[in-house]
């Protein structure tokens, strides 16, 4: 498997950020095959009042280097498999923010910032795969 799709916040941006799922103490990333499936995981996470993520193809391998530098768990989630649905508890304070201004801290899942290095890194790695 080569691309799969993740769910970033401000994407782009200098405040990017990738979501993840709190499960303990541990960070998981979820890797979407499809990316209609990434896209309703994205709607729901709307429904509950986070801020919209945009769905960005990726590639695993890259994903999952990044979740081995940063001890996070990593989850791929196939197609035609069952329906994720987010989990209702979610974190009150994020490593981003929804913009640049720091006066409210939204109640949301868990997301960690990949730094700005890391991004562009994978970013020129799957260019050069186009």
């Amino acid at each position: 498997m080569g691309r799969v799709f993740v769910l970033i916040f401000n994407a782009r941006t200098e405040n990017e950020g990738i979501h993840t799922i709190r499960i303990g103490d541990r960070n998981k990333v979820l890797m979407f095959e499809s990316e209609d499936d990434a896209t309703r995981f994205a709607l729901m996470l709307e429904a509950q009042d986070f801020p919209t993520p945009a769905v960005e193809p990726m590639d695993m391998s890259e994903i999952e280097q990044f979740c081995k530098s940063a001890d996070y768990d990593y989850e791929v989630v196939p197609s035609n498999g069952d329906l994720v649905v987010p989990p209702e508890q979610n974190v009150d304070e994020t490593d981003w923010r929804e913009d640049d201004s720091t006066a409210t801290e939204p109640k949301v899942q868990q997301e960690e910032e990949i730094s700005n290095t890391e991004l562009d890194n994978i970013r020129r790695k799957l260019e050069g795969l186009l």
